[in-house]
């Protein structure tokens, strides 16, 4: 005598989801996989890939996208984007050295690239939010804007006889071993991770994203938050800066040039959409590293720098070309 099944028979629809949901838990974990594979790759293609000097020149080359990577998550996952990270990087770095050179402590001047950094993403949010410019064009502009800016305050010329105790910040080490990029990164990691998930700021990043009409109908101040996302986003880039000058030990006006490329590279390859409403830190971090891997694995094996560029924008097409495939296979 056969009894019949408790469990409830499976639908076509639930077995739609569960596909989609394994397929979706398996590209989250593609930028992952990919770090893994490229790491197991250059220890085999190199035998001076594992060194501890090796391993920590490539955690400070990447620190400063990276970070960078983590507040440009917030601005794209809300639908935005922002191409003034480049320069924003070097008109905050260079007003930091700046006050630096003229003998201000360096916990103020730290203080006042990050306040510099916030005010071009408020500038940028203004942009968008009140003259209704499109977060492309606007930050199209502000990057020459902000260029241009940092070469007239310099007049072309890199910013010198700074403090020896500054490039503590860039090639400093904890316990004589831990990188302080490192340090900074993880922090800021876990503090940005925490305002996705955790705090109102996060959800309303991810509902603006996702659908801008529905959040403003639900009562979300739109206009408030994409101005914190934006403020949010110069801040870190204006301790990007300040890692970067320490690392070089001089404000250069030039640096931080294609870095908006690098940045959104890590992000998109992170999972994040170009259309908003999708992204994670872990993922951009994942992203950046994998960059800086790509970078740091070339200049081992002799690859052109110029080659580098176009595995860079290769790797952003075949990311966007993904996400675009991503969406069409998603049920309406």
């Amino acid at each position: 005598m056969s009894y019949p099944s408790l469990e409830p028979p499976l639908t076509v629809a639930t077995a739609a989801r569960e596909g989609l949901a394994l397929r979706d838990w398996l590209e989250r974990f593609l930028p992952f996989a990919s770090v893994a594979g490229l790491f197991v790759t250059l220890s085999i293609a190199s035998p001076y890939f594992l060194t501890v000097q090796n391993l920590s020149s490539v955690v400070r080359q990447s620190a400063v996208i990276t970070i960078i990577a983590m507040g440009q998550t917030v601005i794209m996952i809300s639908g935005g984007i922002d191409l003034s990270v480049g320069s924003v990087l070097a008109f905050a770095g260079i007003c930091g050295t700046m006050l630096l050179e003229r003998h201000v402590p360096f916990g103020l001047s730290l203080t006042g690239a990050v306040l510099v950094g916030a005010l071009w993403g408020l500038f940028n949010a203004a942009l968008i939010t009140v003259l209704k410019v499109s977060p492309f064009i606007a930050t199209l502009g502000t990057m020459g804007a902000a260029r241009g800016l940092t070469l007239v305050i310099t007049d072309g010329l890199p910013v010198v006889n700074l403090p020896a105790s500054f490039g503590w910040l860039g090639d400093g080490n904890l316990f004589h071993i831990i990188p302080v990029p490192l340090v900074l990164l993880i922090v800021l990691a876990l503090l940005t991770g925490f305002i996705l998930q955790y705090t109102r700021m996060g959800r309303y990043a991810y509902a603006i994203g996702s659908n801008a009409e529905a959040a403003r109908y639900a009562g979300v101040p739109i206009r408030r938050y994409l101005v914190a996302f934006y403020v949010f986003g110069g801040a870190l880039t204006g301790i990007g800066g300040m890692i970067e000058f320490s690392r070089l030990m001089t404000g250069q006006p030039t640096a931080g040039t294609g870095y908006e490329l690098s940045v959104i590279a890590a992000v998109v390859i992170g999972g994040a959409s170009l259309s908003g409403g999708e992204g994670t830190v872990s993922g951009s971090v994942a992203g950046a590293f994998l960059i800086g891997l790509i970078s740091n694995g070339s200049n081992l094996l002799g690859v052109s720098p110029f080659w580098q560029q176009v595995v860079t924008g290769v790797v952003i097409v075949l990311a966007v070309a993904v996400d675009e495939l991503r969406k069409r296979r998603r049920p309406r």
